[in-house]
């Protein structure tokens, strides 16, 4: 099958306030500007890529919940390294689950949110 190739180029006079947020939407979408304008041009809504910053922030987060999880299950299974915990340090440690689970759901509901909305 032979690929279209695009022959066709359309000039759009905008000013360098325009031109700075059209470059920024499509860096934002992790596209090029040809391809951000062909699809907002025909009706399409561009789908973006996530933010790395944010993803790292859930790999950070996740992470921490792995941890916190890691010392319950010792201490539940009665393992000798968490013999000291009394039921204090277990309500504390369930309450950073909760919390580190409230991060989480912060960080995910910032990443689904449409840009127009931050």
């Amino acid at each position: 099958m032979e690929k279209e190739v695009r022959r066709q180029h359309l000039r759009v006079p905008v000013l360098p306030h325009e031109k700075a947020k059209i470059e920024e939407n499509a860096k934002s979408a992790g596209v090029s500007v040809a391809h951000f304008l062909r699809e907002v041009g025909q009706g399409y809504e561009v789908q973006g890529v996530t933010d790395y910053e944010r993803v790292r922030e859930l790999a950070r987060i996740n992470g921490d919940l792995g941890r916190l999880g890691g010392l319950l299950k010792w201490w539940l299974t009665d393992d000798i390294r968490t013999a000291s915990f009394g039921a204090d340090t277990i309500q504390r440690l369930l309450a950073r689950i909760e919390d580190t689970q409230d991060q989480m759901a912060a960080v995910m509901k910032n990443i689904v949110r449409p840009r127009a909305d931050r």
